[in-house]
């Protein structure tokens, strides 16, 4: 390969590190005006009375939005007023928004907003919503509109439970010589993306509704503004530039609907919402909770019998996305490992907690927290090497997955190399704990990952190809650039495929829904894989194009025609040919006749071969392949203290093929540092009447920069048969391992089995000490 496998600089890179590079906020016009919410105090509430008397009033108000019933919302199940009324379900709920001239305007008249609140009991964690006698959060529950892989249990606070049944799981028990088990837990977190959430819309007076937002899925918005409201399609117009960070926290569609509401409120006239720090932290949909119980059986010589798995996940005040991040962990309940016996009950339960999103890693990282912390349990009672008792149990072509999937090398890759890999970049094998003196000590912590995309079973991408007169192409896909580099590797596919410098390839960074082709959603580690098979396909459109016209000047048949260096010409006579200039907007002859035109290409690319999983037994094809990966964090002890400092991390992920190597480890990277992050610091402290005690960035700390360890990271190149070049997605996967392997380092560190996230220093001490507080 020419173009790939080399890390070239980012099509994006100019102007981000120049700051020219504009973001919504940046976007602005003399008329529009601005919105600013009214959010709810409280977790559990009756809305009693609100008074807008004197918010209206104010002079510069265009108007206010509150105690109106609009259509509810909710992407998997309807369950969501877009804005309160008669009651909120959670700290930070929207219950009123008011448009004025200025932003300055909207915040004061705001303030001037009484509301009268009757507090109710609050449900403060999702074992909590699970008691006979919890106060039930959605009364209504049996009678949302929902589509049909949800399955919520009117009466009770569940809002869907997914079901793993595989194999026998009573043999299973029979089968094994010996037995762990154990539960754990972790709060709701933030995103804690750079850009906080914004989105303008403005109705035109023909109907049209243009919206622009810091969504990772406009197509998502249009579709669902439109079925939300009753809007017809193809009048809603939905843009979208950089977006200044998502992690699958701007997948979610909430701060458009405002703006829609808000603008139709005035008129049509434009309007921004913009969410403040705070309320991008309260008020926007957050990283999942979770609470495990994992049951683990084997041999005396390691091999896994059985599973037996409990998921309670937090889904927060309503269900959105946190009904797919619950069926997520079903589908890949036990880790990358073979296990022929598994019973999995995955829940995902309402609270009084702001609803969640998707965070990066999809609910893989939270439930490989609580999976790989047992497998660590059960090393030490075989007493046995972390790392051998997985390399035993590693999932191998030919096994099936928790949904029965019968896996080749192609969809799983080599979990095997990954761990001797990583073995080597972390030096595991100079001992797992390292004396410095009696106060410190070095410990390292093993985990594996895997990951698969529960995506819609008919989620599809496109990409169109226009040639400029100079020979140049332009790109144009529906992929969002949310800093992965993704659109940078396409354009560096294209090159490859064509043969040409990836100079003359430019690329459409704004995504405009109107004249963008469609990619479903920039999320799931699914836009180079989707957008790259459509890239091929219209770059084939291109080069059969490209040829039909050359075929005709030089007299010869397509087939004796090669595309290379800018250039089409003759295979058995290279210096016989045609340069781009000459034939991308058609030849014309001596003679003034011309033929062709503007050369474009178009592809498309659809899921192939994905099935719906069963509502009993969860058998069916969930995802296009699961990628695995290994890792190891080192640190450095202090046992007087409890502290600790995180030296070394590894990862080795099966990338199928590397395609840019700088964005690639970027990638893997920066997804190991929000892992860590979230595993050993980042987490929302609840009260008694569910508020968050810490929503701002100086009581909630994510890693600085400077604060991080040394990143070791490299890959294993096992290619996948039905991609673009053999590649698997990787955005999500360096995520997967951190909270696990920093929870099995710890627990070795402190000398204590640790079952919580995130892991402060006070709780390995509580946890040391017998004296663990649920509130750490």
């Amino acid at each position: 390969m020419n173009v790939l496998g080399k890390g070239i600089t980012r099509k994006d890179a100019i102007e981000k590190v120049t700051g020219k590079a504009k973001y919504i906020n940046d976007y602005t016009t003399s008329n529009m005006l601005h919105g600013a919410l009214v959010i709810s105090p409280l977790g559990h509430a009756k809305i009693v009375k609100i008074d807008t008397a004197r918010a209206r009033k104010v002079q510069g108000v265009r108007a206010v939005i509150a105690g109106e019933r609009f259509p509810l919302v909710g992407e998997e199940m309807k369950d969501r007023p877009p804005i309160a009324v008669d009651k909120v379900r959670y700290h930070g709920e929207v219950v009123a928004v008011v448009v004025a001239d200025t932003l300055m305007i909207a915040k004061h008249a705001a303030k001037l907003i009484n509301i009268q609140y009757d507090p109710l009991p609050v449900v403060n964690s999702p074992s909590e919503a699970m008691h006979e006698d919890a106060p039930i959060i959605h009364e209504n529950l049996g009678s949302y509109e929902k589509i049909p892989a949800v399955y919520p249990v009117p009466g009770t606070n569940i809002a869907s439970l997914q079901k793993i049944r595989k194999g026998n799981i009573e043999m299973g028990w029979n089968q094994s010589d010996l037995t762990v088990e154990g539960s754990f837990s972790l709060k709701p977190s933030d995103h804690a993306a750079m850009e906080t959430r914004c989105a303008t819309a403005e109705i035109k007076p023909d109907g049209k509704i243009i919206i622009s937002t810091t969504s990772q899925a406009p197509f998502m918005v249009k579709k669902l503004i439109s079925n939300y409201f009753n809007e017809e399609l193809g009048k809603i117009i939905v843009k979208t530039p950089l977006v200044g960070g998502g992690y699958g926290g701007k997948a979610s569609t909430q701060v458009e609907i405002l703006a829609y509401l808000a603008s139709k409120a005035v008129g049509g006239r434009p309007v921004k919402i913009r969410y403040s720090r705070e309320q991008d932290m309260l008020t926007a949909p957050c990283h999942i909770g979770l609470e495990a119980k994992v049951k683990l059986g084997c041999t005396n010589e390691g091999r896994l019998t059985a599973a037996e798995i409990t998921f309670l996940f937090d889904g927060g005040a309503y269900s959105d996305k946190s009904i797919d991040l619950s069926r997520a962990a079903a589908v890949d309940c036990t880790g990358p490992y073979h296990i022929e016996n598994i019973w999995c009950d995955s829940y995902c339960m309402y609270t009084n907690h702001p609803y969640s999103a998707p965070f990066r890693g999809f609910s893989h990282s939270e439930l490989l927290f609580a999976f790989e912390r047992t497998m660590d349990l059960l090393a030490e009672k075989l007493q046995m090497d972390p790392f051998e008792l997985r390399y035993i149990n590693a999932i191998l072509p030919g096994d099936t997955t928790p949904t029965q999937v019968e896996l080749n090398q192609s969809t799983v890759g080599n979990l095997r190399k990954c761990i001797e890999r990583v073995k080597q970049l972390s030096n595991w094998e100079e001992g797992q704990i390292i004396e410095i003196n009696d106060r410190f000590v070095r410990v390292k912590g093993a985990s594996c990952g895997w990951k698969t995309s529960t995506i819609d079973t008919n989620a599809s991408s496109g990409v169109i190809l226009t040639f400029n007169s100079d020979g140049s192409i332009n790109l144009i896909s529906g992929v969002i650039e949310i800093g992965t580099g993704t659109k940078t590797v396409l354009a560096q596919m294209l090159a490859e495929r064509l043969q040409m410098s990836v100079d003359q390839i430019h690329v459409r960074m704004e995504v405009d829904t109107q004249t963008t082709p469609e990619h479903w959603k920039t999320v799931a580690s699914r836009g180079t894989f989707m957008a790259g098979r459509a890239l091929l396909e219209a770059a084939a459109d291109v080069e059969r194009q490209l040829k039909d016209v050359a075929s005709c000047v030089l007299r010869c048949s397509p087939e004796d025609l090669v595309v290379a260096n800018s250039r089409v010409f003759l295979r058995d006579d290279p210096k016989v040919g045609l340069a781009f200039p000459e034939i991308v907007y058609g030849y014309t002859y001596p003679n003034g006749n011309a033929i062709g035109g503007q050369i474009i290409g178009k592809g498309n690319y659809i899921l192939r071969r994905m099935t719906y999983i069963d509502k009993e037994t969860g058998a069916g094809k969930p995802g296009p392949e699961w990628t695995v990966c290994a890792s190891v964090v080192e640190v450095e002890f202090d046992r007087r203290d409890y502290t600790y400092k995180i030296i070394k991390a590894s990862t080795v992920v099966d990338i199928g093929r590397v395609l840019n190597e700088k964005t690639a480890k970027g990638q893997v990277i920066g997804a190991m540092n929000m892992g860590l992050a979230y595993a050993g610091r980042e987490t929302f402290i609840f009260d008694e009447l569910g508020r968050v005690l810490n929503p701002q960035l100086r009581t909630y700390r994510p890693i600085h920069y400077g604060e991080n360890p040394e990143y070791r990271v490299d890959f294993i190149e096992t290619p996948q048969l039905d991609s673009p070049f053999g590649l698997r997605g990787v955005g999500e996967h360096g995520i997967l391992g951190m909270p696990a392997a920093l929870g099995n380092c710890l627990s070795v560190a402190a000398g204590v089995s640790v079952h919580q996230l995130p892991l402060v220093p006070e709780l390995l001490w509580r946890t040391k000490e017998g004296n663990l507080n649920d509130s750490i």
